[in-house]
């Protein structure tokens, strides 16, 4: 499978170390040879179509900045756009940064990749949020793939679980905490006693939390994957201007200390019951979704099995690379299985 990868930071390397490292078992196992034909960055591209030393692309990137630098394969003069519309090969693995305000230069790479026979997968959150309604439709307008288990959960499979392992099944409703870095601050505040602002430093001396955390804890992050989540598992259309946000800015030790004396705790949760909303709920201490530190947690509530919950990390660049994978392996199987009808 040749495949050409936009975005080379943190995602973007952690995936070419997963093709490094199991390369031997990728191919032995489920028979999956990737060849990445091209990586941008920032600076440039770096372009062979026999397929690039990952190993060598890691190592300029480490050194010079960008793979742009690269005296064989790169150049920072070809745009990404020449190489994703005139490039042979069967995906796009888009990994740029998140960009909510309108999605871009992203979504214009799907797009422009949709428009040029390719499938995609990516885990970007800024396009899925503000219009994923309209990418699944050209997506399938133009017979391509679109894959994007990475976008919500990092390697936690949230997205397959309910659509895979619940399948045949309705699913009426969810909620969940959806955002990490913001559990991370409510769990610091309940356990260890000490104000918001206290706890936020901590998350961002630990990496937690981004030098400017609003996307985290305004809502916005929760906001965007509980959009994905509406319209793929549940089949709405919404996008992110459709979500009722209200962040944790406002929480007080003293509503931390009442929820406790409730029994409770306060989670930031994304819910669908009707209506979208992000906002800090009381959670029992003794419900699943009641997880502590980074953790995500979300329960679906289906018409036949009740309520499921799945738990796990919902962040780092080897998770989401992982799910990046499963993508590409699911991609394979379906272009597959297409050759033979």
């Amino acid at each position: 499978m040749r495949i050409i990868l936009v975005g080379f930071g943190v995602v973007g390397q952690s995936l070419a170390k997963l093709f490094v490292k199991r390369e031997a078992e990728l191919s032995n196992v489920y028979g999956f040879r990737p060849r990445v034909v091209a990586i941008a960055d920032r600076g440039g591209v770096a372009i062979n179509s026999k397929g690039l030393d990952l190993q060598r692309m890691l190592a300029v990137k480490a050194e010079k900045g960008t793979v742009a630098a690269d005296k064989l394969y790169g150049n920072s003069e070809t745009s990404i756009f020449e190489v994703i519309e005139s490039l042979d090969a069967e995906v796009l693995v888009e990994v740029s940064p998140t960009n909510i305000k309108d999605g871009e230069p992203a979504l214009s790479y799907i797009k422009s990749a949709f428009r040029a026979g390719k499938n995609v997968v990516t885990s970007n959150k800024g396009p899925l949020a503000l219009a994923l309604p309209a990418l699944t439709e050209l997506a399938e307008h133009n017979h391509v793939h679109f894959r994007f288990s990475g976008s919500v959960g990092a390697g936690t499979p949230i997205l397959e679980f309910a659509k895979k392992c619940l399948y045949g099944d309705r699913i009426l409703s969810l909620k969940g905490i959806l955002n990490g870095t913001t559990n991370y601050i409510l769990t610091e505040m309940a356990e260890r006693r000490i104000p918001f602002e206290e706890a936020l430093q901590k998350a961002k001396k630990l990496g937690y939390a981004e030098a400017d955390p609003s996307m985290d804890i305004d809502g916005i992050d929760a906001a965007c994957k509980l959009v994905i989540l509406a319209n793929w598992v549940m089949g709405k259309k919404v996008t992110l201007k459709d979500v009722s946000i209200k962040g944790i800015r406002d929480v007080s030790m003293k509503d931390v200390e009442d929820a406790a004396k409730e029994g409770c705790a306060i989670k930031l949760i994304g819910s669908v019951n009707g209506k979208l909303e992000v906002k800090p709920e009381k959670i029992p201490k003794i419900s699943p979704l009641c997880v502590s530190g980074t953790l995500n947690a979300v329960t679906f509530h289906s018409e036949f099995a009740g309520e499921q919950t799945i738990i796990g990390r919902g962040a780092g660049g080897i998770e989401t690379a992982s799910a990046i994978l499963r993508d590409l392996l699911d991609t394979k199987r379906e272009l597959a299985a297409k050759m033979l009808t």
